[in-house]
């Protein structure tokens, strides 16, 4: 495997992903739109998510494809994105013909980021405006990483979270891909160090390039203190293959293996953390049996690197309660 030209969900044609972010806020909106209908699917391992439009992703609905996913801060009041995200594309014309009457389909998440030094006291929601300037903004460009879109306000247990990518392309020709905002309870570098907890997938100096620290500590307590809710760690992994919507939800749960590789502890009763998958479907796989397998694995290592790069790659602003990895 090797990463794709751009280390980016982009990487996969069809694939566009657009940012908006407020920096008094400090929070901010993410978008994947398809340039067509895609299949999508989800898996939930967090104590604590914020969700819109999940249910209907499971293999037994009728609809078995989508139009975009959101990411975005706010908490609760970040749902609201994924309004902004869907009045546009009607306005465009995208969305599921239901007797003439285009409604689209924009599943979404949310990662609280209410505390984190930004100005929160808005007389009206603005998550519904930045999800539309975010779906306005889509491209198929490298993804922008760091303190960007989702990322914008995002924090760790001792560091600044951010908004990462990475990219995979398989021996059997598909690519697999991952875009997240890392908001987590835990943390993404060992106590006390520089070193990534995702270095052992590191590829090239994607994040430092500083290998493996010292072996942790297994009688270290890993758990912080922290107020309830204050967490969530959201993804999503995506793949040029053939995939069946029940395909897709075993690859967001393999990928899920990525993010306890890269954040210590993840999915905890305080996190909401979530995967996304999308196939665009352009990609037959050769091996039907075995294929499957492998997009499992280069998801989790994507969406390891992915953390470990939105971290690395997020900047100072003024107010942050938390230093940057650069910092250290």
């Amino acid at each position: 495997m090797r990463p794709g030209p751009k280390n980016s969900i982009t990487d996969i044609q069809g694939l566009t992903v657009g940012h908006a972010q407020d920096a008094e806020l400090k929070s901010g909106v993410t978008v994947l739109l398809g340039a067509q209908p895609f299949v999508a699917s989800v898996h939930v391992m967090g104590g604590a998510p914020g969700t819109r439009e999940t249910d209907l992703l499971a293999p037994d609905k009728m609809v078995q494809e989508v139009d975009a996913l959101v990411l975005s801060g706010g908490s609760a009041f970040g749902l609201d994105a994924a309004s902004g995200v869907a009045d546009a594309l009607r306005a465009k014309g995208r969305g599921f013909d239901v007797g003439g009457q285009k409604v689209p389909i924009v599943p979404g998440a949310i990662l609280f980021d209410l505390l984190n030094g930004g100005t929160k006291d808005w007389a009206e929601n603005p998550y519904k405006a930045l999800g539309r300037a975010a779906l306005n903004a889509a491209s198929d460009s490298p993804v922008p990483i760091g303190t960007v879109g989702a990322g914008t306000g995002a924090t760790t247990q001792t560091l600044k979270g951010g908004l990462g990518t990475a990219s995979l392309i398989l021996e059997c020709g598909a690519t697999v891909a991952a875009l997240v905002a890392v908001n987590a309870l835990g943390s993404a570098t060992q106590p006390g160090t520089r070193h990534f907890w995702a270095a052992p997938w590191e590829m090239g100096a994607e994040f430092g390039g500083l290998g493996q620290g010292p072996l942790p500590d297994p009688t270290q307590e890993p758990y912080p203190e922290t107020r309830l809710g204050e967490n969530t760690t959201i993804a999503i992994v995506a793949t040029d293959a053939v995939l069946t919507q029940a395909q897709a939800q075993r690859m967001a749960t393999a990928a899920h293996d990525g993010m306890a590789r890269a954040l210590v502890p993840s999915h905890t009763p305080m996190d909401g953390d979530l995967v996304f998958a999308a196939a665009t479907g352009t990609y037959p796989l050769p091996d039907p049996v075995w294929d499957p397998l492998r997009l499992g694995h280069a998801a989790a290592t994507c969406l390891a690197r992915a953390i470990a790069r939105g971290v690395h790659a997020a900047t100072p602003a003024p107010g942050d309660t938390l230093p940057c990895w650069s910092s250290l």
